[in-house]
């Protein structure tokens, strides 16, 4: 019977631990952490620390839609890439209106100033041009060219030098000077 006994024992033991913790008085409650969402190894899964990103807002835009639109050296042509961008772009526009739209134009150095300064200004005409024709109000968007002000990088290497061949896609809540 001593089998037996060893059995009762332990079970005695763990009923005794259960009252202890039943004892306890601290408020669940308030400790409790926010429940993470799981990752599942997809590639839709929410970056962690976003996971809480509100539908609409500009963090949703920057994350999910993308907000920078690329161009090959002294060409305003949108590509296949800046069209499907500009395309979700379009998408979250029409479904939030309430959002202004700043479009800023940069190029690289290979030109004078005043040649990359309008070569920017028609990359960001032709951005606005493109969302207007899928239905973004062209009132809610204006256009600035900054030339090779403002660059992403100073530098001399072609895979370097396309970061600077860019218009920029940022939201406002009201209209900014140019």
């Amino acid at each position: 019977m001593p089998a037996t006994t060893g059995y009762k024992g332990r079970l005695a033991a763990a009923a005794m631990l259960l009252a202890l913790a039943a004892c306890n008085t601290t408020d669940v409650a308030s400790v409790e952490e926010p429940a993470a969402v799981p990752m599942t190894g997809q590639t839709n899964d929410p970056a962690p620390g976003f996971e809480s990103v509100k539908a609409g807002s500009e963090e949703d835009f920057i994350l999910n839609v993308g907000r920078r639109i690329y161009f090959t050296q002294d060409s305003a042509t949108l590509d296949s890439v800046a069209i499907a961008t500009l395309d979700n772009q379009a998408n979250w526009l029409n479904n939030n209106p309430s959002w202004l739209l700043k479009l800023q134009g940069f190029a690289d150095d290979s030109g004078s100033a005043s040649k990359m300064e309008a070569l920017s200004q028609k990359r960001a005409d032709a951005v606005m041009a493109y969302l207007a024709s899928k239905g973004v109000d062209a009132g809610r968007m204006w256009a600035k060219g900054y030339g090779n002000d403002r660059e992403v990088r100073d530098c001399t290497e072609r895979s370097c030098k396309v970061q600077n061949r860019r218009v920029v896609s940022n939201l406002r809540t009201q209209r900014d000077a140019l």
